[in-house]
Parts: structure tokens; sequence; C-alpha cells
């Protein structure tokens, strides 16, 4: 099995950014904890951050035919981006929608994700390990097809 985990905008900055709502691992703690856990699972795994919206609707285009399931946290594209599910829908990879904090305790905008909507599952409020459950999930779900 292969996965992509794909992080939007500011999902590079964990540890620096309000570490009280997403906690003080680094970004590189959690590259370090997906590659061991997919490691240990014999999973093939390629992670991606950007900041920009065209360019992780590009990286997902990338997984069509590549890779067996998404991991996506869209940080705030969550809450804007149709066309982040648009290219969700087109490739028609099965995905789970991953959020460091609990968002249905936060903000009334960040109640609202149009990545839901294609999404397998959703996951928030559990870290770094949040990607983990992710995991897990997708490889369950490519074992049991």
């Amino acid at each position: 099995m292969n996965i992509a985990v794909l992080n939007g905008p500011n999902i590079n900055f964990i540890g620096i950014r309000e570490p009280h709502i997403y906690g003080t691992d680094t970004y590189k703690d959690l590259e370090k904890i997906i590659r061991e856990h997919c490691a240990d699972k014999d999973i093939g795994v390629e992670i991606y951050q950007s900041n920009h919206e065209g360019a992780l609707v590009d990286k997902i285009q990338e997984c069509y035919g590549k890779v067996d399931g998404i991991i996506i946290n869209p940080g705030a594209y969550t809450h804007t981006s149709i066309a982040i599910l648009d290219a969700l829908k087109a490739v028609n990879i099965p995905a789970v929608e991953v959020h460091l904090s609990n968002v249905s305790k936060r903000e009334p905008f960040r109640q609202i994700s149009y990545i839901r909507n294609y999404c397998k599952k959703t996951i928030t409020g559990k870290g770094i390990r949040g990607y983990i459950e992710a995991i897990d999930f997708l490889n369950n779900l490519n074992n049991n097809i």
C-alpha cells in the first residue's frame, strides 16, 4: 500500500504556532512518527506540505494512479477550498481528513468543511497521533477491498 500525506497552510509551523491549540510537537516530529509507523506497517508514504492551494491541488492530481489513500490536513483551506474538494473527487482515491485541534470546539467558521464532503473519515483533536489513526484506517480499508 502507498499513501500520500498532504498538509496545507501553516502546518509546517506546528510546535511554533499557537502551541496551546496545536500542541508542541513540531513538523519534524510529525514527519518522523508518520515515517516510522508506515515503515512498521510496510506502507509506502510521501509527505508533502504547501501553503498554496494550487500546489495542493496539483499534488492531489499527481496521486492519481500512484497511491491507495490520501491523508489530508488542508488547514484553513478546509473551510474555503472547493478546488481541493473537486481534486479529491476527480482522483477518486480514499481519503481521510485530519485536524490537529478539535475544530468542533473552535470558532464557528471552522465548523464548515468542504473537504469532509468527500472523505471517508474525519479525525480531529488528537494532535499528531490523529495521522497514525488515519494511516491505520486507510490500511484496514485497503486490506478489506
